[in-house]
Order: C-alpha cells, then structure tokens, then sequence
C-alpha cells in the first residue's frame, strides 16, 4: 500500500510563511511526477504546484512568485515553500505522486494538512 505522509500545516498570519513536507513510502517503482493540490470549503481540489523527475517545475498563477516547490526523487520526497502568505491560500494540503505507465497516470495522495492563514 503506497503512503503519503505530508506534514507542516498550521495557523499563519497573512504575509507569513509555511513549509509543508510529504515523504513516501511503500513504492518500489519510479514516481514520474510528485507535486501539491489543494482544496478550499466549497471547491475543487486544484493544482498548486508540480515537479518532474527531471526537475521541472509547474505552479498555479495564483501562487507563482511566493510558492516554491522541490524535491528529492530519489527519496521521494517533495516540499512546498510558502511565502507572503495570504488568507486565499487557506485550504486542505494534498501531495500527489504520479506514475505514468503506456500514457495512463495512476495518482496516489496523501490524507492532506490543513493551512490556514488568518488576516
């Protein structure tokens, strides 16, 4: 059974910042892609940010500029950097690692960390 296991959540004022982790475990095969959804009340779950096994790195607009991710594939294990944050980032936290096979993507999650930034 593939885990997830992210960490780092909290209560922040607007304008601070959080560092959220997410290590995996229990997978033998190679991740493709590891990144950071999220989730508000009463929406969708959305991209925050992503990165390739090859480094390269995607972010929704609304973070670029104060959200930075990275990672250690080898470890697998990713983090997300948050700066200048505001109170429209308060959500549900989910890492994500993607396994491409033959062009179909199996996703795995983790439980998710509450970030909640107060104004």
């Amino acid at each position: 059974q593939v885990q997830l296991v992210e960490s780092g959540g909290g209560l922040v004022q607007a304008g601070g910042s959080l560092r959220l982790s997410c290590a995996a475990s229990r997978i033998i095969f190679s991740i493709n892609a590891m990144g950071w959804y999220r989730q508000a009340p009463g929406k969708q779950r959305e991209l925050v940010a992503t990165i390739t096994s090859g480094g390269r790195t995607n972010y929704a607009d609304s973070v670029k500029g104060r959200f930075t991710i990275s990672g250690d594939n080898a470890k697998k294990r990713v983090f997300l950097q948050m700066n200048s944050l505001k109170p429209e980032d308060t959500a549900v936290y989910y890492c994500n690692a993607r396994r491409v096979v033959v062009e179909t993507e199996f996703d795995y999650w983790g439980q998710g960390t509450q970030v909640t930034v107060s104004s």
